[in-house]
């Protein structure tokens, strides 16, 4: 969800974007729509696109973690400093986490449980996924001396990545650490304080490896031969995005099976591989629509909205879920819903371009405040 990078690049911009508006999308349908309309098939389809924006805003930070690190690299920046710099940023954002589970306590007083104070959300796991990269490229870094051996960095990622998916079914059943604190667990494989993990809670395992599948894109990306092949890397992206679905699929029809519990939509290296192919299809196709289509004609909505997507992901949850809901929660139709909805992306994307034009000009704000009234 936040930008890392210091430089923007407007395909990923674009994408993080894509990830805002169908964020939006799942969340104003899912508190609004009541009665008939939450068993219709529009509802289902709409919660179906919902399992893409946490990895999507998983897979971005990778990359984005991936521009970061390659450029302190190549500004000869020791490698201790480089994993305290991303390491740093990380809990900064787990940090940020916990302030809006705060946040959203405070402003839900008398009626939301105090376990609500220690869900894993989304914004924890982007926070923790980012310190884990750090100590990651901290680890291979330190241990290659050449620029040969750091080529390993995508490999390694894409290790890590399937190491993840694979331990989520064990560690969500029969190798489930017990033995912790439920707070702790949580951040392992979502059990709250429930006896079981819970499918709408994000955990490490198995949502950063999203943020490593990212990672090792982002690493491939910025190899010398990809700077070289353009648009047809990218085109390599989709097939490969195209043959990792196919992999998945043929998986899951197979009749072998690895784990005790198999359990597709929630733990699965299977349905992994196949949302990671998806992610890549996506990538290459935003990819092709901000350089040769009309992803850059003038001013981009999409990018406008990927460049704050951490304030517009705080902000509009209190007005979709939260005490300040802009329509009664579980008893709209379709149509009054999709004009909410309508409603919070306008909004959202004012909101947005308010924060663009007002990025460091602080001071003189500041000073106009102060400035006395003349008579």
């Amino acid at each position: 969800m936040p930008a890392t990078a210091t430089s923007r690049i407007a395909y990923i911009d674009w994408m993080r974007g894509l990830a805002c508006l169908l964020m939006f999308q799942t969340h104003c349908y899912d508190s609004w729509l009541g009665g008939g309309a939450r068993k219709s098939t529009f509802f289902m389809w709409s919660q179906l696109g919902g399992t893409l924006p946490a990895p999507l805003f998983l897979f971005l930070a990778g990359i984005s973690f991936a521009l970061v690190t390659t450029k302190l690299l190549q500004k000869d920046v020791p490698t201790a400093q480089i994993a305290r710099t991303t390491i740093r940023r990380g809990a900064e954002i787990l940090g940020l986490g916990l302030l809006f589970r705060l946040q959203e306590f405070l402003i839900a007083w008398g009626w939301a449980p105090r376990s609500d104070l220690f869900r894993m959300d989304v914004l924890n796991v982007i926070g923790i996924s980012l310190m884990l990269m750090g100590a990651f490229c901290w680890a291979v870094l330190s241990l290659s001396r050449t620029a040969r051996l750091r080529r390993l960095l995508p490999l390694g990622a894409i290790v890590v990545a399937l190491a993840i998916a694979m331990l989520t079914p064990l560690l969500w059943t029969s190798w489930s650490p017990r033995w912790l604190p439920w707070p702790l667990e949580s951040y392992i494989n979502g059990v709250h304080n429930l006896g079981q993990p819970q499918p709408w809670l994000f955990p490490i395992f198995p949502w950063a490896a999203f943020a490593f599948a990212g990672l090792a894109v982002g690493f491939v990306l910025l190899t010398d031969w990809a700077k070289r092949g353009g648009g047809s890397v990218f085109a390599m992206i989709g097939a490969a995005g195209l043959a990792l679905m196919g992999l998945g699929k043929w998986l899951d029809a197979s009749s072998w099976r690895l784990y005790p519990v198999y359990d597709f939509w929630h733990t699965s290296p299977n349905f992994f591989l196949i949302r990671v192919g998806l992610l890549l299809i996506i990538l290459a196709a935003v990819y092709g629509w901000c350089r040769w289509g009309a992803g850059q004609w003038g001013f981009s909505p999409m990018v406008q909205l990927g460049q704050t997507s951490l304030l517009v992901y705080w902000v509009h949850i209190e007005f979709v879920y939260g005490r300040f809901s802009i329509l009664p929660k579980r008893a709209q139709d379709i149509r009054t819903a999709s004009l909410g909805l309508l409603t919070i992306f306008l909004s959202m994307l004012a909101l947005s371009l308010a924060k663009t034009k007002l990025k460091g000009r602080g001071e003189e704000v500041l000073g106009w405040l102060r400035r006395p009234a003349r008579a």
